[in-house]
């Protein structure tokens, strides 16, 4: 499934991006979110003691030179070690990050298809376009609070459409009475703080 809002926001929440190498990912999960400790790396990676015992001893194992390579692991593990380091990277800038957002609001920068009826019953085709627009920080409240609840990526993109209505479209109810849009096929999309 597509994820473009749940990775804009979390690229938004970020100062560095989350290491790339598996071997690293594991270390920092290791040292940093487990503090050293195989139960605590089993539970923040979602895997077996057993699991995380291995992997510690292939840290070592490479530490020492005694392994080259990557740590041996399945595709799911790695996923699930991916999904934790996200998680858990750079929480003090994650959390100032999104009280900014939800205090200032954001910038957005969108590539989409939208589509867009009007009050008279009649429709446009849904047609491409680049927009970059202020967001207020309800916008975000409700972006964020929508991901935090484990929303999908369709009722993620109906709360962007509503919010891009209205605060572009619509420009805050100067325009285009009536008018609905519909967010389909988003290209990229990009946040950024104020």
């Amino acid at each position: 499934m597509s994820r473009e809002i749940d990775e804009g926001l979390e690229r938004a929440e970020r100062t560095r991006p989350i290491p790339v190498h598996l071997n690293t990912r594991v270390k920092f999960l290791w040292e940093k979110v487990a503090k050293e400790d195989t139960a605590k790396l089993a539970q923040a990676a979602g895997v077996s003691q057993r699991t995380a015992q291995r992997w510690t001893h292939a840290l070592k194992a490479l530490a020492e030179g005694r392994m080259k390579g990557d740590i041996p692991m399945t595709k799911t593990n790695a996923r699930k070690v991916e999904q934790a380091v996200r998680a858990t990277w750079q929480p003090g800038v994650r959390r100032r990050v999104r009280r900014d957002a939800e205090q200032r609001g954001f910038m957005l920068h969108i590539s989409a298809t939208f589509g867009f009826s009007a009050a008279s019953g009649s429709t446009d085709d849904p047609r491409p376009r680049v927009i970059t627009q202020k967001m207020p920080g309800d916008v975000a409240r409700r972006l964020y609070a929508a991901r935090d609840a484990g929303a999908s990526q369709a009722q993620q993109e109906a709360l962007l459409a509503e919010a891009l209505r209205e605060h572009y479209f619509k420009d805050g109810g100067r325009r285009a009475a009536g008018l609905d849009v519909e967010l389909n096929d988003i290209s990229w999309m990009d946040l950024e703080g104020l």
